[in-house]
């Protein structure tokens, strides 16, 4: 059996694989974030690791590991976890969806004026160099005593092994990495005051990275040495999951973030359309994102903000109110909770509920935000679309997959028809043991990474199609004509 471990925003998953690619067995343990100070993100990497222990102990209560025979890892990129050289954590790991960093990222292309030839991708806030830039800039003895910089899962990956690696996927969210020639790239770690003596090892997320330490071993319940693999970043290792390992092959995953992701056999940049240009964590593949920032947590702020008791409770509320009212409603969500990535690569965009009157309901609000995160995806998609053709239909992934309501609204707003995958929610957790297997057993990537069994499919639906057009149409407007806003509200 292969363990996939998925160190995600929200919480850690774990799942259990068997040798023919079944899952047998998952886990989680919830995470949370901290948010010091406005545009701020944080996490304790020690947090990282307890959830892990209680996860991976939850998964033993059921299931047998002591025969697991590798572990492969996923976890939310762009994180920095600054290290020094004894190995201690410095700082609480600055996240992905922080926004402090917006000067350092010009600061930072006017160093390298070649780094979106280089990295394939603007210099935005939520990339990792530009967070070097900022600590170095505002809090310079810890910049001074950081002898490595890792990822999340990288270092996730130090605590199993004692080894620093990274794999393609996750170094190419960090603009330090030469995206073309997967390999670090010297001129974007001097303008960062780094090298390469900062930075992990590099892998291929087939690659056996390194092996479990007696240590983890005794905490974990398995047996010490078995091998650990590159694996990828949650979206590279959620397309692995999902059997997107092929060119042209493309998914849509709606976690806390939302992404639409397009695998490439060669790597097509387009930053100034804030198109995210990636290394895949499979050898010899590249892919392109669409990322917006708040995707579940746009719904979760929702349930939060009308009382719902959760995330649940607002789904099945709008899902019983259903989609008649929705031609008459003007209620628009703009769902830029962390500022947004593309199109607008803009950190101080904010959130915006826009049509309220005295007659809105809790699942107006509902219906909203789920409306609100597709309108966002469908300008993602767009963008895609200019810089590389086509896509048709979307597999989809993530835990907010399970609403029917929003993949209606979803399918609507793209105009794409829908593949839902048994198993789909687990994908990054699945494809990092995907990857694991691939490393110890040498099985091909049809092999290993068949696309999982269709639960269903959703359709657009003319109708609806037809309702959303102005609503997205006035989100769109609602944006350009507060852009300023935004931005002004800051100083």
């Amino acid at each position: 059996m292969y363990l996939g471990i998925d160190l995600g925003t929200s919480s850690v998953k774990v799942i259990l694989l068997d040798e023919g690619g079944t899952l047998v067995g998952e886990a989680a343990a919830p995470l949370t974030l901290s948010r010091p100070r406005p545009l701020w993100s944080e996490q304790d990497p020690q947090a990282w690791w307890n959830a892990t222990l209680i996860a991976v102990a939850a998964l033993r209560e059921r299931h047998s590991v002591h025969g697991v025979s590798g572990i492969g890892l996923s976890g939310q990129m762009h994180g920095a976890v600054l290290l020094d050289e004894r190995g201690h954590v410095l700082r609480p790991a600055i996240l992905w969806n922080d926004g402090r960093a917006g000067t350092e990222c010009s600061e930072l292309e006017q160093r390298e004026p070649e780094s979106r030839a280089i990295a394939g991708n603007l210099a935005m806030p939520g990339f990792t160099a530009p967070k070097l830039v900022w600590v170095a800039k505002h809090e310079p003895d810890i910049f001074r005593q950081t002898a490595r910089v890792l990822l999340p899962k990288d270092w996730l990956h130090l605590k199993l092994t004692g080894e620093a690696v990274s794999e393609m996927s996750d170094a190419a969210g960090t603009l330090w990495l030469d995206v073309g020639r997967r390999q670090w790239s010297p001129a974007m770690l001097v303008a960062t005051g780094l090298d390469e003596r900062h930075m992990p090892r590099l892998v291929e997320g087939t690659e056996i990275a390194g092996r479990l330490s007696p240590e983890a071993a005794a905490l974990f319940g398995m047996r010490p040495g078995i091998p650990i693999a590159g694996g990828g970043g949650d979206n590279a290792a959620g397309a692995v999951g999902i059997g997107v390992v092929h060119p042209d092959m493309a998914f849509v995953s709606l976690g806390t973030s939302g992404v639409i992701f397009v695998a490439d056999k060669a790597v097509k940049m387009d930053p100034e359309r804030a198109v995210h240009a990636f290394c895949h964590c499979v050898p010899g593949m590249w892919h392109r994102m669409a990322v917006i920032l708040s995707a579940a947590a746009t719904l979760s702020f929702a349930a939060r903000l009308s009382g719902a008791a959760e995330e649940a409770s607002l789904l099945a509320e709008t899902e019983t109110a259903g989609l008649a009212t929705a031609t008459k409603s003007r209620l628009v969500f703009l769902p830029y909770l962390s500022g947004e990535r593309t199109p607008h690569n803009d950190p101080a965009a904010s959130g915006v509920i826009f049509g309220l009157d005295g007659a809105t309901t809790r699942a107006d609000l509902g219906r909203a935000a789920l409306e609100g995160v597709a309108f966002a995806l469908a300008d993602g998609l767009d963008v895609l679309e200019a810089s590389g053709g086509k896509i048709g239909g979307l597999s989809v992934i993530g835990g907010s997959a399970r609403s029917k309501l929003w993949g209606r609204i979803l399918a609507a707003a793209l105009q794409r028809p829908l593949t839902y995958h048994h198993g789909g929610e687990v994908g990054p957790a699945l494809g990092a043991a995907r990857l694991e297997r691939i490393a110890v057993s040498g099985a091909s990537l049809d092999e290993a990474c068949p696309p999982p069994p269709v639960s269903h499919v959703i359709d657009p639906e003319p109708e609806l199609t037809e309702a959303l057009a102005p609503r997205r149409e006035l989100f769109r407007q609602l944006y350009s004509d507060l852009k300023s806003s935004f931005a002004a509200s800051l100083s």
